[in-house]
């Protein structure tokens, strides 16, 4: 799975809240849902998606199917952000120098 299509699952608010649903605990669509302005086709539509992009996974036992966050499926934005990292410190540094400044 690449970042882009991960990115293109988180960019809706409702899959965000879906996943922040999960990262409590297995659900079925059934709670996942409760308490959203979603309708049952609708939460399946976006279940697939995060399911589509790897970010949960699914467990059937017998007609009912409970999802979970796939830890794993989040891999790809982790090493994404990784090789922008080594950015971070020498533009918070010239940042911290440029606010310095204008406060002299």
């Amino acid at each position: 799975m690449d970042e882009s299509e991960i990115f293109r699952a988180l960019a809706d608010p409702t899959r965000r809240a879906v996943l922040e649903r999960l990262l409590t605990g297995e659900r079925n669509a059934t709670e996942l849902r409760e308490g959203m302005s979603v309708s049952q086709p609708a939460i399946s539509q976006h279940i697939a998606v995060l399911r589509g992009a790897g970010l949960i996974t699914e467990q059937r036992v017998g007609r009912h199917v409970r999802y979970a966050v796939n830890p794993e499926g989040l891999q790809p934005i982790v090493d994404w952000l990784t090789r922008y990292r080594a950015f971070w410190p020498a533009r918070i540094e010239r940042l911290k120098t440029h606010l310095k400044d204008m406060d002299q």
